[in-house]
């Protein structure tokens, strides 16, 4: 299909062209050919007027864990730390088959979807004996809904008897954890332009993942061109673990095994200095800033405002921390919680936005092909109705209305060239039975098991 987005009444690009009133979008397939202020020449299948929209390129989420929609809101657990949360949880998400996999996964999506998100990563680094599958059947999920995927083939391989945090049940060993980097990078990486589905690899975390596992990843990465992803220095308690088991701060214990490069991006990063911030500085370490998940587990407020000349990213992190899926939200928190601790003018929500887009694009390494509206780069392109009753009266500085004024959702979501979600209406025609069989499972889990 070949359309046009015309007479766009306030479009920020995040590119040379930088914002434009009364602007065009030419779409031909799955690429946007034209971006400009005059009406390209040429026939179009179809001619979308957007003079009362605000449109943004799409939002890229670096950090979630999908599978966790499943276990929102679980009552024994509102008011935990991280360490107590996940241990009670544990307890749940140790029962999770394929078909919940692939149901949550296609859950989260279409509530992405509906926020803006046109690409996400996901970090699942749980598994249950036998059901390496889950992965694939999460892959699954989103391709359903037609999200861009970075999914992560996490992993956990010190359980609570080799003095980590999680049960024996949901690690792997090392042998197992490799041959799955091996078959997920082989199946599913694709390394052309405009792919819809690359690999990343994420041992979960320095309480639950093996020093020799960490390094391994890092050779595998190097060998297969991947990127690598995990949580830092989230909580105080990260902190402490990581002193007490490997006598070294949590950045310093990343640069000790070599996870300090190029092709790493960290989800957190709460608890750092100065001299920390300047070795990923120096490295060019990505960075998931989460802000929402950050306050609702009370782990701290990261200084992201201090963190300038690295790449910025929003992570909207596990539904089970956060407790929704919502970038719109991500970044409204991300422009107020820096405020809080920092000043008025910490971020801006041009800024807060930015790094919704491009800035999620650069730390997946894909902003060569998304994260911007301008020629050549893929057809991923969001608009919100002006019309709606949260933007009445606030339409001084359109672009910012989306997160001052608080945007409840898109009015429409263009992924790789076709519609996710149009007239503010998600395009899955199933959801009200993915609704339902989320329930349905989400109640069996935490009522004791599949």
């Amino acid at each position: 299909m070949r359309y046009l987005l015309s007479h766009i009444g306030a479009m920020e690009t995040f590119s040379r062209d930088g914002q434009i009133e009364d602007g065009y979008i030419a779409i031909d397939g799955n690429v946007i050919t034209y971006v400009g202020k005059t009406k390209p020449e040429g026939k179009f299948d179809e001619t979308i007027d957007c003079s009362n929209k605000i449109v943004l390129p799409g939002f890229v989420n670096t950090h979630h864990h999908f599978y966790q929609t499943l276990t929102r809101n679980v009552k024994s657990v509102q008011s935990a730390k991280l360490f107590d949360w996940l241990v009670a949880l544990y307890e749940i998400w140790k029962n999770i088959d394929e078909e919940a996999s692939y149901v949550s996964a296609a859950i989260a999506a279409s509530e992405m979807a509906l926020s803006g998100v046109t690409t996400s990563s996901d970090m699942l680094y749980l598994y249950p004996k036998n059901k390496n599958s889950i992965f694939d059947e999460e892959i699954r999920g989103v391709s359903h809904v037609g999200l861009r995927f970075h999914p992560t083939r996490g992993a956990m391989s010190m359980s609570k008897k080799d003095g980590g945090l999680p049960p024996d049940s949901v690690v792997q060993s090392e042998d197992e954890i490799l041959s799955e980097y091996e078959r997920t990078v082989s199946k599913y990486h694709d390394r052309s332009r405009y792919a819809m589905v690359r690999i990343a690899l994420a041992p979960c975390s320095p309480f639950s993942v093996t020093e020799s596992l960490m390094v391994k990843t890092l050779e595998f990465a190097q060998n297969h061109d991947v990127l690598i992803h995990t949580h830092l220095a989230e909580t105080e308690d990260e902190e402490k673990f990581c002193i007490d088991k490997f006598g070294l701060r949590p950045v310093d214990y990343m640069e000790k095994i070599g996870w300090l490069n190029p092709r790493v991006w960290f989800a957190h990063t709460v608890h750092v200095n100065e001299a920390d911030i300047e070795k990923m500085r120096k490295n060019d370490v990505g960075i998931s800033h989460c802000p929402t998940s950050n306050m609702r587990l009370g782990s701290g407020i990261a200084p992201i405002s201090k963190m300038e000349g690295l790449r910025i990213s929003l992570g909207i992190d596990g539904s089970a921390s956060n407790d929704t899926s919502n970038m719109i939200l991500e970044a409204r928190n991300a422009m107020l919680l820096q405020r809080v601790k920092y000043g008025a003018n910490a971020i801006s929500p041009k800024k807060a936005l930015e790094m919704a887009s491009i800035g999620g694009a650069r730390v997946l390494r894909m902003d060569d092909y998304i994260g911007s509206i301008e020629a050549g780069k893929a057809a991923d392109i969001i608009g919100f109705d002006m019309g709606k009753i949260e933007f009445a009266g606030g339409l001084d500085d359109p672009i910012s209305a989306v997160l001052m004024c608080d945007a409840k959702s898109v009015d429409f979501n263009i992924v790789n060239g076709k519609f996710i979600v149009r007239d503010g209406h998600l395009n899955v025609p199933d959801i009200d039975y993915l609704v339902r069989k989320q329930n349905e499972i989400s109640r069996k889990l935490i009522r004791g098991g599949i």
